[in-house]
């Protein structure tokens, strides 16, 4: 199982630009958070994981950035190039529920 969970609510392929820019402002709002909900031990797997190196953003820190495999939130690089796409939220442990990462990423980048 990837887990990397894609945030495809731009099904429609919005400009990436606004539309992903805010999501990424409303993602940092609540990095800390996230954290917590992104593992099933409260945040405490990912502490020992997204260390800042072996291509991971650390723990503490929110980052995004084009194709950046070390950022917290990636775009792909294609998407950057078309002008239109998706973001990748790379924080989410192994361990994680999906369905509660979900959730936590639908309610901030959607229904705020």
């Amino acid at each position: 199982m990837n887990d990397h969970k894609q945030n495809d609510k731009f099904k429609e392929r919005q400009k990436v630009g606004s539309e992903i820019d805010q999501a990424i402002e409303k993602l940092s709002l609540v990095h800390e958070q996230h954290m917590k909900d992104y593992d099933l031990n409260q945040g405490e797997d990912n502490k020992h994981r997204l260390t800042g190196i072996h291509e991971t953003a650390h723990y503490s820190q929110f980052s995004f950035g084009v194709a950046n495999r070390m950022a917290s939130i990636r775009i792909p690089r294609q998407c950057a190039l078309n002008g239109k796409g998706y973001l990748e939220d790379r924080r989410p442990a192994s361990n994680c529920d999906p369905y509660l990462v979900t959730g936590a990423i639908v309610n901030t980048t959607v229904l705020n």
